[in-house]
C-alpha cells in the first residue's frame, strides 16, 4: 500500500523555503507512530531539510543526480517510479515529500494521511488537491490550538473511493 503521508494548510501549504511553516509536536508524533518502521521515500531536498536520516525507517531519496551521495542505509532512485521498486511489495510504503513527489505519486496512492492545519500560510511549496470524487474522508481528529500548538488541526485520513 501506497501512502502518502503530509501536513498542509488552508490552502495546501506544505512549507517555504524548504522548511516547515509551523511546529505541532502531536503531528510529529503521529509522523512518527505511522512511518517508523517502514520504508519512506522523499525527494533530495526533503531529505536535506533533515539533520540527520530519521531513525528506525529507511530513506528512500529521489534525485536526478548521478552522483548524489548519501548516508548509510539509505537508498538512491532517480526517479518514483525505481524509488518503488526498491520498496517491499506487502508493506505500507510512505511518501512523505515534497510537493512535486506528492504530485507524481497522488494517483498511484492508496491512502492519504493529511493534518490540516487550520490556517493559511505564505508558501512555495503545496500538497496537490484532493479530488473528493476519487477520494474518500474515512477518519478526522480535530485538535484545538493549545500552549503546546500555535494552530488548530484535523488528522485526516483518505482512500481511494471505490468506482
Amino acid at each position: 500500500m501506497i501512502t502518502l503521508i503530509a501536513a498542509a494548510g488552508e490552502n495546501n501549504e506544505l512549507g517555504k523555503d524548504n522548511d516547515l511553516l509551523w511546529h505541532l509536536p502531536n503531528d510529529f508524533k503521529r509522523f512518527k507512530t505511522l512511518t517508523t518502521g517502514h520504508y519512506i521515500i522523499m525527494g533530495r531536498k526533503t531529505f536535506e531539510s533533515f539533520s540527520k536520516p530519521l531513525p528506525n525507517r529507511t530513506h528512500v531519496i529521489i534525485t536526478r543526480s548521478k552522483d548524489y551521495e548519501a548516508p548509510d542505509g539509505c537508498l538512491i532512485a532517480n526517479n518514483l517510479e525505481k524509488g518503488l521498486e526498491v520498496c517491499p511489495k506487502n508493506e505500507t510504503i510512505y511518501i512523505i515529500g515534497g510537493g512535486e513527489i506528492y504530485k507524481q505519486s497522488i494517483n498511484i496512492a492508496d491512502c492519504i494521511e493529511l493534518t490540516r492545519v487550520h490556517e493559511k500560510f505564505e508558501a512555495d511549496t503545496f500538497f496537490p488537491e484532493i479530488d473528493t470524487s476519487l477520494w474518500k474522508l474515512t477518519s478526522s481528529e480535530f485538535h484545538d490550538k493549545d500552549e503546546k500548538h500555535k494552530y488548530s488541526f484535523t488528522f485526516e485520513t483518505y482512500h481511494k473511493a471505490i468506482k
